[in-house]
């Protein structure tokens, strides 16, 4: 019998790769199979979004248990829909990292478990990096390098992707994500969890007439932050009952939306000058939000860069992401994972 060793270091020229992906960073249990990095045989996600709503937000704990009750029967499902058993696949993928440890801990259980069980090469995927790649499935001829915005509810960062493997992190947020900023002032308005869609959807009905803070420039860092963006919301929310003055809802989404949008915009199209590059890739959550979008394409078409980003399935957690991730690292004979592996909730683009 071929050790995984082997079996992995075969993957680098075989002609056709398949890859069973898994995915638990946060509240959605997700299997996929996917063909060479670009072709979805299946995808699956079961989703906790209505049980975490009870609770305004994500409940570490809570999306632990579920996970582990959810994610054989979605691997199952995901293999029933490709048509597949365990035994044709070439690999398995599992984010071990970033996200919430119990979380990652469950899918990466699950995927040792089945690399051990059917003697296939396990390999180590990170979450940030995987959102980037739902662009190449979404987009069959991209291909690096590219600047990436990868803008989430825990995530926040510019990306040079030079290669397929090769990711470096330009800046970042200091404070919050500006997904976690969208959620924790739309928990202000009682609004829905998650927050940011409901943001969205109400600022389409309102005017961005209120000014939060003066528009600053980019930082020489590429660093953004939200806390204070928040803090304004807050203040401005606070003020307003104290005056008994009616709160107009849509009106606070579409301006907080646009400051926080305005200056990542500018620091994305800022960190693409500073390169050679003639495109700028989005990714993650935040992407489906359609004023950054709008921005973006606005902006890039204004300085010559062609935007990319994925449809809303594959903005948000995905293992097909995960899966194509994988299929470029095996093709590159990197990101093999020992039995051994652990989950790492703080983990960072570019990190192994």
């Amino acid at each position: 019998m071929q050790t995984t060793s082997e079996r992995f270091a075969q993957l680098k020229d075989k002609n056709d790769v398949v890859i069973l992906g898994i995915e638990s960073s946060c509240d959605e249990t997700a299997a996929a199979v996917v063909k060479n990095g670009r072709q979805v045989l299946s995808s699956v996600i079961s989703t906790q979004i209505a049980i975490h709503r009870l609770y305004g937000g994500v409940v570490p704990e809570v999306a632990s248990r579920n996970h582990t009750l959810a994610a054989i029967p979605v691997v199952d499902e995901a293999l029933t829909k490709a048509g597949m058993t365990l035994a044709d696949v070439d690999a398995i993928a599992v984010t071990y990292g970033a996200g919430l440890i119990g979380a990652l801990l469950v899918g990466v259980s699950t995927a040792k478990a089945l690399s051990y069980a059917a003697n296939k090469p396990l390999i180590m995927v990170n979450h940030i990096e995987g959102h980037v790649c739902a662009n190449f499935v979404e987009f069959p001829a991209l291909e690096p390098p590219f600047i990436s915005l990868v803008a989430s509810g825990g995530h926040t960062n510019v990306v040079d992707v030079k290669d397929y493997n090769s990711y470096s992190l330009l800046g970042s947020t200091t404070d919050d994500a500006i997904g976690e900023a969208f959620d924790k002032v739309a928990r202000l308005l009682g609004l829905p969890y998650p927050g940011g869609p409901e943001i969205d959807r109400l600022a389409a009905q309102g005017e961005p007439n209120i000014t939060f803070f003066r528009k600053k420039g980019v930082n020489s860092d590429l660093s953004v932050s939200y806390s204070g963006l928040k803090t304004a919301v807050v203040n401005y929310l606070h003020t307003m009952e104290q005056r008994g003055e009616k709160i107009n809802v849509p009106d606070v989404c579409a301006s907080m939306r646009k400051a926080a949008v305005d200056s990542l915009v500018d620091t994305v199209i800022t960190a693409a000058k500073r390169t050679a590059y003639d495109k700028i890739v989005m990714a993650g959550g935040v992407a489906c939000n359609s004023y950054l979008r709008q921005k973006m394409q606005l902006e890039g078409k204004k300085n010559g860069y062609a935007v990319y980003y994925p449809s809303p399935v594959l903005c948000t957690d995905n293992a097909v992401m995960i899966a194509s991730r994988a299929y470029f690292a095996a093709r590159a004979g990197k990101d093999l994972a020992p039995l051994s592996l652990n989950g790492n909730g703080s983990l960072r683009v570019g990190e192994r």
